[in-house]
């Protein structure tokens, strides 16, 4: 049975488990409680894509074996490379998404036990169809992408990185699930594998003032709560003197499709269709759809100090269901073998261990 946790909202409530009640306690936070948070977090840090030690592949090979045998989760950030208007930059899913995970892995650092984080498998992603022929967005085919992530996921399991989560700050979460879904119907590895779409994730905090949030619009794309998360992450990349505002119309009544968070369970989500609204080339050559000149830091620190919790939630949570170099059991997560399986799942280079490549595929 499920419990709910009453809020200052009649029509908010959190589950009553240690997510609803993270949630709870950073949405009843007072300021002075969320600055604290960010500052726990290092944010705003500048980013660390090339500062030694924070992400594998740009952190000493000795440490990295020897971080993994106290923390072997690692979070992947996905990202693309989009069309986000005049005032902020191409790169800016990937620059949201790494500049909150490098935070988690600041925290987790002090901890005593650092999370890992892999270099962004895609700076360029999948789009739908709505995005295609936006200058500035590039365009990866569908199978392009999930085999990427697939070959990315199977390399860092073959290093010993068996719990993985994905991390996704783009509008291509389907493939994300399609990814995890085809190597595990190929592979058939024990782990833990997830995506996320962070948003999402957090989507209580992303409600409008009217309903009971911190935010004028709803959160749509390279708006007033994109530019936000930006100017409180990386100010550096957004020139508001820059920014424009527009309004898309739907062909049909609203209330068919949600929003980008699904803030209102409406019948179908963004993604399940095209045609009901003008693609973005004919509707907002601009690249925005919102108000990107309200928006603000201070806005966004709720919904991040909110992410970087629950993030941190979801590394504690496995580790202490999986500590490092445990993972679930073999023959109830997977159809092949313990004894099968047993030199592929030994530390790399350590006696009698086999590359996962060696393994024959199951393909289904």
């Amino acid at each position: 049975m499920t419990t709910w946790l009453n809020t200052n909202r009649a029509d908010l409530y959190f589950e009553d488990t240690s997510v609803g009640r993270l949630k709870k306690r950073i949405w009843e936070a007072s300021p002075e409680e969320i600055d604290k948070i960010l500052a726990e977090y290092g944010i705003p840090s500048e980013p660390e894509l090339g500062k030694m030690g924070t992400y594998i592949q740009n952190t000493i090979r000795h440490q990295v074996v020897e971080n993994r045998k106290k923390n072997d989760i690692v979070f992947i950030p996905i990202g693309c490379t989009e069309q986000h208007g005049d005032h902020t930059v191409s790169a800016l899913d990937t620059f949201m998404v790494t500049q909150i995970l490098e935070g988690v892995h600041r925290y987790t650092a002090k901890k005593g036990a650092a999370c890992n984080l892999a270099f962004p498998p895609l700076n360029y992603g999948g789009h739908p169809h709505h995005h295609i022929g936006m200058p500035g967005t590039i365009h990866l085919e569908d199978e392009v992408v999930k085999k990427n992530l697939i070959n990315v996921m199977v390399g860092l399991w073959n290093d010993g990185f068996r719990k993985q989560v994905l991390v996704n700050n783009h509008g291509h979460s389907w493939l994300m699930e399609a990814a995890i879904q085809e190597m595990q119907k190929t592979w058939n590895l024990p782990g833990i594998f997830r995506t996320l779409d962070w948003h999402r994730s957090v989507r209580e905090f992303f409600r409008t003032k009217a309903r009971g949030g911190e935010w004028d619009d709803d959160f749509v794309h390279a708006d007033e709560a994109e530019t936000s998360v930006m100017l409180l992450l990386a100010p550096q990349f957004v020139q508001m003197n820059y920014a424009e505002e527009t309004k898309v119309e739907g062909f049909l009544p609203d209330g068919h499709f949600d929003k980008a968070v699904d803030p209102f369970g409406r019948p179908s989500r963004w993604s399940e269709g095209q045609g009901h609204s003008p693609i973005e080339l004919a509707s907002v050559p601009e690249g925005v759809v919102g108000r990107p000149t309200i928006g603000t830091a201070q806005k966004a620190k709720r919904t991040i100090a909110a992410i970087l919790s629950y993030l941190t939630l979801i590394n504690d949570e496995i580790l202490a269901a999986f500590p490092a170099g445990k993972l679930p059991p073999v023959e109830k997560t997977t159809m092949r073998t313990a004894a099968e399986m047993e030199p592929y799942l030994k530390e790399p280079f350590t006696p009698g261990w086999r590359p996962i490549y060696s393994i024959p595929k199951m393909g289904l």
